[in-house]
């Protein structure tokens, strides 16, 4: 018998005290890095890593604006989130070398949508036979690193490639790269 370990998903298994808080404007208010996986910070969204991804480089878009749907975004945070989610592809593209990407958004909870209240597009980089059989049958996902080092790696490149959307303190707003 083989085992797969997942160390990191028994938090997630052993929260039965689900905060009433979001976990997007909590994540906001925390120094970035490790702890609270944001990669970016622009001047109305950011970047952050999906705490329980699909696979490994599921990064988030979000508003820092805590908003339901895009319709109560005004136009600039609308831009900026497309803005940030194009620089997310350039970055898993150099990180991981993907064959595609999917995003989106699921707006509302009968879309789908875990965060309901907290509208953000999820980015997703993918690669042919990405679903094997233990997506299929043990509906379990193998994910070949740690989100600490996912962290390290994507906030390295994007230091790299985009200096101006990193902060190192909650609060601070870059000019977004511009």
């Amino acid at each position: 018998m083989k085992f797969l370990w997942s160390p990191w998903r028994m938090t997630y298994i052993l929260d039965n005290q689900h905060s009433a808080d979001c976990v997007f404007c909590t994540a906001l208010e925390q120094l970035d890095g490790p702890g609270n996986l944001i990669v970016a910070r622009g001047q109305r969204a950011f970047v952050i890593l999906n705490r329980y991804p699909y696979t490994s480089g599921h990064l988030m878009v979000v508003p820092m604006e805590h908003r339901a749907s895009l319709v109560e975004l005004d136009p600039e945070t609308r831009a900026e989130i497309m803005e940030l989610s194009n620089r997310v592809t350039l970055i898993l593209q150099a990180v991981y070398q993907p064959q595609g990407f999917n995003l989106g958004m699921n707006i509302g909870e009968v879309a789908g949508a875990g965060i309901a209240d907290h509208v953000h597009m999820h980015i997703v980089p993918r690669w042919g036979g990405d679903t094997n059989f233990m997506s299929s049958l043990a509906d379990t996902r193998v994910l070949p690193e740690s989100l600490a080092e996912t962290y390290q790696r994507v906030r390295h490149t994007w230091e790299q490639k985009y200096p101006a959307n990193i902060s190192s303190q909650a609060g601070d707003s870059p000019d977004g790269g511009q």
